[in-house]
């Protein structure tokens, strides 16, 4: 199990990392998996969602498309050094990340003259991968870890991974927005590590900064010396919804919703959805815990991790209409309401309209913005962040963005203690409503949280640009949920 890498400096702990390096025994061993599969490969009964099989000419960079790649030692305003202490400066260079012109994605970490690392990460840029409501969720990649063992691997970190879409924009929600580790490895050993993080840090429902986890030596060869397949499955299909890790199809951890309170379940699965990363870090916690300082002198560099390819399936399930019905009492799901009011859910849909721009940049500042108002409220902060899906669409209208700013009074005072502005959304100019959801991310936020005594929650939407007004969904279409238990 991993300390993860989002985790904080200094809660960083070495306990229980070794008691989950448990090898798991007596399972049918399969031999070493080929070169780079030619595609993607079919699974039946399973409906393809998004895959990238990383096929294309010698030293070109992933897919821009599919792909961001970051850069540096950690997001603009997020934890230093990715938050796990890990060392390298990961780069764009084709010589960190690439495509190898075989059908597979390197990412190579490497050390020059003066001991200094550099590697790469790479993330997707869709991060509304979730289970259908009734059915599950499958993300799975073809792998092989850095070939490379004993002293010379230590302080290899390579990992495939899920983090939860409002991280972005945020970088301080970790744990409670969720992250799934599919596969985790560190310093050569011959296991494979599969995670889940959630709840707050340190401690928690997670026992964070550790997490949920467990691990197994790859079947067959070894992690580092053939291709293996990592999958994870987040199985809705059933009560309760259950969290499943495997290697080779061979099932090694799960955790089912039953072991975590409803609140930790809810913030890591209630919102847009999951964004997935690759990557190779080089030190940082969890190599540190199992061998002492990392990297070393004997560390080799230039050792890749190849990706044959990632692939996000679904099975049943579908897309659910939203609610029709109010939500129980005292819940934290407020809906856009007629009248500037927000709060249950009214019986049907209505709409209304978001004022053009004018040509004008609002971006930012709200312009004759509709304004929603929930209170009084008395709830207490349960460490989460503000989640919303706002049904908006402008038509035929070109390069309109809407643009929601989210505001807690926490007394009633008249005070705004907490302001969140969020990146505004540039719809399509196809008629049919769109999708507005946290996963833009926030643009800026003043003030902090707490717990809200007969407080209040305003909700402004307005057309941060454009030419031409918008039509906001209301009653029981959009909804903003508050971080309040």
């Amino acid at each position: 199990m991993s300390t993860s890498r989002i985790s904080r400096l200094s809660r960083t702990p070495v306990t229980a990392l070794t008691a989950l390096a448990v090898t798991l025994t007596g399972l049918l061993a399969l031999g070493p998996a080929g070169p780079a599969s030619a595609d993607v490969p079919s699974a039946p009964g399973w409906n393809l969602q998004w895959s990238d099989d990383f096929t294309g000419p010698d030293r070109s960079l992933p897919s821009s498309a599919n792909w961001q790649i970051d850069t540096g030692h950690g997001y603009p305003g997020g934890p230093a050094n990715w938050g796990t202490g890990e060392i390298q400066n990961y780069t764009n260079s084709p010589d960190n990340v690439r495509l190898d012109g075989s059908g597979n994605l390197r990412i190579t970490p490497l050390r020059d003259g003066a001991g200094n690392w550099t590697s790469a990460r790479i993330e997707t840029h869709r991060a509304d991968f979730k289970a259908p409501a009734g059915g599950t969720l499958r993300i799975e990649g073809r792998i092989q870890m850095p070939n490379v063992t004993g002293d010379a691997a230590l302080g290899y970190w390579p990992a495939f991974w899920a983090l939860g879409a409002p991280y972005r924009g945020n970088y301080w929600n970790w744990p409670g927005i969720g992250e799934f580790d599919i596969m985790e490895n560190v310093n050569g050993l011959n296991s494979v590590w599969g995670v889940l993080h959630c709840g707050v840090n340190p401690g928690g429902p997670c026992n964070e900064t550790s997490g949920l986890g467990a691990s197994r030596t790859c079947p067959g060869a070894s992690c580092q010396s053939a291709f293996h397949t990592y999958r994870f499955e987040w199985d809705r299909s059933a009560s309760p919804n259950a969290l499943r890790w495997y290697v080779d199809d061979q099932l090694y951890h799960s955790v089912n919703q039953n072991q975590l309170d409803a609140a930790t379940w809810a913030n890591m699965t209630e919102h847009a959805g999951y964004f997935i990363l690759l990557n190779v870090a080089i030190g940082g916690a969890f190599p540190d815990a199992l061998a002492g300082r990392t990297p070393t002198a004997a560390t080799v560099p230039g050792r890749p991790m190849l990706v044959d390819y990632v692939a996000v399936w679904t099975r049943g399930g579908g897309t659910t209409p939203p609610p029709t019905d109010p939500p129980p009492s005292g819940s934290s799901q407020l809906y856009l309401r007629g009248a500037g009011a927000a709060g249950d859910a009214t019986g049907s849909g209505a709409t209304v309209t978001l004022a053009s721009a004018g040509g004008a940049n609002h971006d930012g500042t709200p312009h004759s913005p509709q304004v929603f108002t929930s209170g009084p409220v008395t709830r207490a902060y349960n460490g989460g962040s503000t989640q919303f899906d706002l049904f908006v669409d402008a038509g035929t209208t070109v390069a309109n963005g809407q643009q929601v700013r989210v505001s807690y009074d926490r007394t009633g005072d008249g005070t705004w203690d907490r302001t969140e502005t969020y990146n505004y959304f540039a719809t399509d100019p196809v008629p049919g409503y769109e999708h507005y959801t946290q996963a833009r991310g926030l643009r800026s936020a003043t003030g902090t949280h707490g717990d809200l005594t007969n407080g209040r929650v305003r909700i402004e939407v307005w057309n941060a640009i454009g030419n031409g007004g918008s039509t906001l969904g209301i009653g029981n279409q959009s909804s903003v949920r508050i971080p309040f238990g």
